[in-house]
């Protein structure tokens, strides 16, 4: 079955706020410890430790360090498996080639999620939905905006920008596809509109960023300006981590609305397959693209996609822009010419014509 995340706001009192974050600081430190045990003993022994032994190890590691016993025993197991998957990414990295990036520390700031791998006496809700139970912790008010669908499985405990978030992780039954619209569309994204489709259809751009990087540099000089370990210093990255969180969500709302609209649309969604990594070093370029999140989107579209039923399909992006949607021809245009004018007689604004050239290609290759 499928699994579906949900995430909801947690309002801690000031005891369970305090428990939480020892919480934290304990997974980082035996974090730390689980990753300096590998790393040693390969290196001075040629050893490779394990999951299973680092696991059977934990009941030692309390004993010596009577504050574990405050952790529920699972999430410490899951600590241990959050070092084997870090070594397992940097094993497959490094027989693919890639850049392998060894695994790194992680101080007790950096450290902010800890996960109960299992529903039931860990964490289960109580008072009608009104709070969360978490063992080691207690009861915890939680703002279930939703209701929970299927059988909750996980639950990750999340600190953003200093607020606090439960994770669940469900199994939820298979979708049901949406009734067929016999519809097809391209769509085109850019920077002036965040999206174009073929039918002509234009979406807002996507520019929060831009519209709070005035106030983003002031906090930034702010902090550069404060002394270290201050609390005016701490009050300043607070606040800044706060903007950065809104402005994801922002981002992420409007993503999921537009993939939710152009899935209840139309059965096929034809996209380019962009090389957004390549485009970004584009100086005059990266902030817009990187502000409106393409790849992100492309993502949820797909999730969208799949769980309406609908199909989408990747076309290569070159000429998509210099390309004419009814002739062919291809003629060059420069960034600033927003309008498509051809000796054919096509008049029309440069990305729907670009829409329909994605368009009339993903046609042409499931034809």
């Amino acid at each position: 079955m499928p699994l579906r995340a949900f995430r909801y706001r947690l309002y801690p009192s000031r005891a369970q706020e305090t428990l939480i974050l020892d919480t934290l600081f304990l997974c980082s430190v035996l974090y730390n410890d689980l990753l300096e045990e590998r790393r040693a003993k390969w290196k001075l022994q040629g050893v490779s430790v394990g999951f299973q032994e680092q696991c059977r190890s934990l009941p030692l590691r309390k004993a010596e360090n009577p504050r574990l016993h405050s952790v529920y025993s699972q999430v410490l197991q899951d600590v241990a498996k959050r070092v084997d998957k870090a070594f397992d990414g940097f094993f497959r990295r490094l027989e693919r080639g890639e850049k392998p990036g060894y695994p790194r520390f992680r101080p007790c700031r950096r450290y902010d999620s800890f996960t109960y791998p299992q529903a039931g006496s860990a964490f289960h809700l109580v008072e009608g939905g009104r709070r969360l139970h978490l063992a080691k912790i207690g009861d915890v008010k939680i703002k279930l905006h939703r209701e929970l669908e299927g059988v909750p499985k996980t639950c990750t405990i999340c600190r953003r920008a200093g607020r606090f978030y439960a994770v669940i992780t469900c199994e939820v039954p298979l979708p049901t596809p949406l009734p067929r619209t016999g519809r097809a569309a391209g769509v085109d994204l850019g920077i002036e509109s965040f999206a174009v489709t073929s039918d002509g259809e234009f979406f807002p751009p996507a520019r929060y960023l831009r519209k709070s990087l005035q106030r983003i540099r002031r906090l930034q000089r702010g902090i550069a300006r404060s002394k270290q370990g201050s609390a005016r210093r701490r009050k300043r990255v607070r606040m800044l981590q706060r903007m950065h969180v809104r402005l994801a969500d922002q981002r992420r709302d409007m993503h999921c609305k537009t993939a939710y609209r152009l899935a209840r649309e139309y059965d096929l969604i034809a996209v380019e397959d962009l090389a957004i990594r390549n485009m970004v070093r584009n100086p005059h370029l990266a902030l817009s693209i990187q502000d409106a999140a393409w790849g992100a989107f492309l993502k949820r579209l797909l999730g969208k996609a799949e769980e309406a039923g609908r199909s989408v399909e990747r076309v290569d992006p070159r000429y998509t822009s210099q390309e004419c949607s009814r002739c062919g021809r291809i003629e060059k245009k420069t960034l600033s010419q927003r309008w498509h004018s051809c000796p054919c007689g096509a008049q029309m604004h440069r990305d729907v014509n670009s829409a329909l050239v994605i368009l009339r290609r993903v046609l042409h290759k499931i034809a």
